[in-house]
């Protein structure tokens, strides 16, 4: 038996990242209370979902790797 699992639906548009390699690969994000990513290429297999404190707890993280 295949169970489907519902998705949230995003409170806001998605936006494509503003950074995008010479291939085209890159990520859409669409913010609000539950923060939605998915890839551009392969919006079909759905998104990644997090709620407000995973988000910012993300952000925070990749802000450090950076500097």
């Amino acid at each position: 038996m295949e169970v489907a699992h519902a998705q949230p639906t995003p409170a806001s548009p998605w936006h494509k990242a503003s950074y995008t390699n010479d291939r085209g690969e890159c990520v859409e994000v669409s913010e609000g209370p539950i923060t939605g990513v998915r890839d551009t290429k392969h919006r079909e297999l759905g998104a990644l979902f997090f709620n407000a404190d995973e988000w910012q707890a993300f952000l925070h993280t990749a802000q450090e790797d950076i500097h």
